[in-house]
């Protein structure tokens, strides 16, 4: 049996006789430096990057988004936008305009949603369905997945590339297996052929430090996952062990969340190596931390009213503080601006910094609620 074929249209698939669930992951490509090529045809076949003001490599904060073009010079999200601008000069960086993005998102999340009921939008430029009440084969998907494809360059402008699996996992693995544009059906019976060669970073939720540790007991690519019995994977990895090993061999079906089930809050921290007391070393670690949410925030669509502070000392002393504002705002640099008028109270104390950390809360995604001040 042929496991792979590559059609005309760049359709893959992967074949099996029975059916389950059928779920489609949509995720549209490179979505705000689309929206902006879309809007700017003679960005066509140039690098686009979104994100912060370069200011001729000089420029702070990172990359938002980037397109395809961009990409080929070795430029990704997150990346710092100063070592962007040195690998491409010559590409065209824009600020984020929010308000169209959410534009588009919105018009892209209609057509999705008009599929099936059983929905979730995740970010503001991904969404699952469950396609199985209206699709009995994965013919009648792949039909579905071109018409969702069709229907969003025709209405909205911009591509999307769409996973169809059994598994929300596996739908969002497939998704980015042929991008842009793409669609890959993952058919039960030969998921074990589609992850096996695949780095277990391909999994939602393994990243580089956890890379690390499986590879150290063996475990490379998603085939050692799947050839690995379950009792060892527990043995090994405790709880993380069986829920990986649920993924890697289609067992991982969590529940649809309904889109109104925002979270509440978002942070994170960081530990130094060395207890310090360089206030350049702990600014520079706490600018690092409010980018990083910031770039998660920005493919969520989500705002922010409350920003805290979370500092321990040496001796596990450890403070919070925060500031709410009068409305919901996304903008990394007035965050950091209040990040450090709470860290004033810190500045002359006699101990050294062990773990600094940030967390943003009263979160919306509505961007209905806010005025067009908190765009300028």
């Amino acid at each position: 049996m042929k496991i792979l074929c590559t059609c005309e249209q760049g359709y893959k698939f992967f074949s099996h006789k029975n059916m389950t669930q059928i779920i489609l992951h949509c995720d549209l490509d490179a979505f705000f430096a689309a929206v902006e090529v879309r809007d700017n045809p003679d960005y066509e076949d140039k690098p686009v990057i979104v994100g912060a003001d370069p200011k001729e490599g000089k420029g702070r904060g990172v990359v938002s988004t980037c397109n395809y073009e961009a990409r080929k010079y070795g430029i990704h999200s997150a990346m710092p936008i100063s070592i962007a601008y040195r690998k491409c000069p010559h590409g065209i960086y824009l600020p984020p305009n929010f308000a169209k993005y959410h534009e588009a998102s919105e018009k892209v999340m209609g057509i999705i949603k008009s599929v099936s009921s059983i929905f979730q939008q995740v970010s503001i430029d991904e969404a699952y369905i469950d396609i199985s009440e209206n699709c009995t084969t994965y013919e009648e998907a792949l039909n579905t997945a071109k018409e969702i494809q069709s229907r969003v360059l025709d209405d909205v402008g911009i591509t999307l590339s769409i996973g169809c699996a059994p598994t929300k996992s596996i739908a969002k693995i497939a998704s980015d297996y042929k991008k842009p544009n793409g669609i890959t059906i993952v058919k039960p019976e030969e998921i074990k052929e589609f992850l096996s060669p695949m780095d277990i970073t391909r999994i939602p939720g393994i990243g580089k430090k956890t890379k690390e540790y499986y590879n150290r007991q063996g475990i490379r690519v998603i085939g050692d996952i799947i050839n690995t019995p379950l009792h060892r994977m527990i043995e090994q990895f405790g709880k993380n062990g069986k829920w990986v090993w649920d993924v890697a061999n289609g067992l991982n079906q969590p529940k649809f969340k309904s889109s109104r089930d925002i979270r509440k809050s978002i942070s994170k921290e960081r530990t130094f190596y060395d207890d310090t007391s360089d206030f350049n070393l702990i600014i520079s670690k706490l600018e690092e931390i409010n980018e990083k949410l910031h770039i998660k925030l920005d493919k969520d669509g989500t705002y922010y009213k409350t920003i805290s502070l979370k500092i321990r000392f040496e001796g596990f002393e450890t403070y919070t503080r925060s500031k709410s504002l009068p409305r919901p705002i996304q903008d990394v640099k007035k965050a950091m601006n209040v990040i450090l008028e709470l860290y004033q109270e810190f500045v002359n104390y006699d101990k050294k910094v062990r773990l600094v950390g940030i967390k943003l809360s009263n979160l919306s995604n509505n961007i209905k609620q806010l005025k067009i001040s908190n765009f300028m």
